[in-house]
């Protein structure tokens, strides 16, 4: 993985880890709810956690590694926002995703074991490495953690097609909001509240909008009562219109 060094600015995570301890898995672990639904204990697990190599913290702008590069490992983030694009023939970016905390970057690799796209921290961030081939190894004797690969890769291909129906702009911004919340209500954070860790220009490129269609969209949704917006502070108000209206996309 390669990394580049831009000025740090501050931003506030409100969705950072813990380290664990000798009973208790990372609070973000991608394994962990699986492995231990399977009746593995911590102990058992030792195979695994040798494989895991912590790294970090990356500053905001450092490249975690780049379209082309040999793919050898995923990661899951511990920490911080991660965001993949590529760069198209016209020399413009195109966001492909965002990952949080306990959500796993690498996957679109295993096909060609080249990464197909760039991966770059948005916030500080921190990782748990894995290396593919002996995680995949360990998964053969594991079937909780082969069935959790599974469904990780699975979850990766779903939201890379989610919002590319014929959708209207309210609705694949209602649905990226919806979606943020669910994925933060996932790993024991709040629902109703979270902070924007990626800019507007970066979600409008995601959901193939313009900045302003996005800003103004916001602004909307705000004078409708459906949300509150402090600078990236997000408040939910009416959490129940705001997943109706995302319902022809999320299909849910």
């Amino acid at each position: 993985m390669s990394a580049s060094s831009p000025g740090l600015r501050k931003a506030f995570n409100p969705a950072a880890s813990d380290d664990g301890d000798a009973l208790h898995f990372c609070t973000t672990c991608a394994f962990s709810q699986a492995c231990l639904s399977q009746g593995y204990a911590k102990s058992d697990l030792a195979d695994l956690h040798v494989l895991v190599d912590h790294v970090g913290p990356y500053k905001p702008g450092d490249y975690l590694f780049r379209e082309g590069e040999a793919f050898n490992a995923i990661a899951a983030v511990r920490g911080g926002t991660v965001k993949t694009f590529i760069i198209d023939a016209a020399g413009n970016e195109q966001v492909l995703g965002f990952y949080l905390p306990g959500e796993v970057i690498g996957l679109s690799a295993i096909h060609s074991e080249r990464y197909p796209c760039n991966a770059v921290a948005l916030d500080t961030v921190t990782l748990c490495r894995f290396s593919f081939p002996q995680l995949s190894l360990l998964a053969t004797r594991m079937p909780g953690l082969q069935q959790q690969l599974f469904r990780l890769l699975s979850l990766d291909i779903g939201k890379a097609s989610l919002l590319a129906g014929d959708h209207s702009a309210d609705e694949r911004l209602a649905a990226f909001m919806v979606l943020l919340s669910r994925r933060y209500a996932a790993r024991g954070f709040s629902p109703r509240r979270y902070t924007l860790t990626m800019a507007r220009a970066d979600i409008a490129n995601y959901l193939r909008l313009a900045p302003e269609t996005v800003s103004r969209i916001l602004k909307r949704f705000s004078t409708d009562g459906l949300v509150e917006i402090q600078q990236r502070d997000v408040h939910l108000v009416d959490f129940e219109r705001l997943e109706a209206l995302a319902k022809p996309v999320l299909r849910s």
